[in-house]
């Protein structure tokens, strides 16, 4: 998987297995600093927005947050404003694991941009999933993020994708059950799901924006009302 499987590992059986690990990704971010520099920003081109992400994505593996966070804002701004959501999206994400002090807004960010726009149903429950990972175990809004996966993956996936993606959220369900409520059985989490109102997209999905609420803080990069304005199907 792309997403589900990005994070960085630097652990290394030994201190000489750790400083290869390092110099590679120092070589590897020296190499797309050296073609970013080339040229002016092509954002037309997806071949560049690749690159600009990848530094961000390097940044936050050598944990350099401050300057993970400054790529990864650039990034966000230039790709917001030509409305390539996609890339947005995975802006967003970089500078949440940046880890800096406005992680959360960032994530938030990302969060609603991936369920309101069509795009790749992996990138969507990747950063759901980022959602679970920071809230504490009896927390509504890790059950609410789950719901969601597992429904954007029923809408937008197909295939075999589909069938990775449905068990991957399924188990990621699970997870949740079990440590907000100690599910352990069919019948139990059956009732789990009809008490938190999991089953119904009409409850689960409104929820879902008061959690991103919580994450942003009002602090919003993006008109959000503009965009809902232009889509399609209000």
């Amino acid at each position: 998987m792309k997403y589900l499987n990005d994070q960085f590992d630097l652990g290394a059986e030994s201190q000489e297995d750790s400083a290869a690990s390092v110099e590679a990704l120092e070589a590897q971010l020296a190499a797309v600093q050296e073609r970013l520099n080339e040229n002016a920003p092509q954002i037309d081109a997806p071949q560049w927005r690749q690159l600009a992400l990848q530094e961000g994505r390097l940044l936050v593996a050598l944990e350099r947050g401050s300057a993970a966070w400054q790529s990864g804002r650039v990034c966000f701004d230039r790709f917001a404003a030509a409305r390539l959501w996609s890339e947005t999206i995975e802006a967003a994400r970089i500078m949440f694991q940046s880890g800096e002090p406005d992680a959360l807004v960032a994530l938030g960010h990302g969060v609603w941009l991936a369920v309101t726009f069509p795009v790749d149903p992996e990138l969507s429950v990747a950063l759901l999933q980022d959602i679970i990972e920071e809230t504490p175990d009896d927390s509504d809004g890790a059950a609410v993020a789950a719901a969601v996966a597992a429904y954007v993956v029923e809408l937008r996936a197909e295939g075999k994708e589909r069938e990775s993606l449905s068990f991957f959220t399924n188990q990621m369900l699970g997870t949740v059950a079990r440590r907000h409520s100690g599910i352990e059985d069919q019948d139990a989490f059956d009732q789990w799901i009809s008490r938190l109102e999991l089953n119904d997209p009409a409850r689960f999905l409104p929820r879902l924006r008061n959690v991103v609420d919580v994450l942003v803080q009002d602090d919003w990069w993006i008109d959000r009302d503009a965009i809902q304005a232009s889509l399609p199907i209000q």
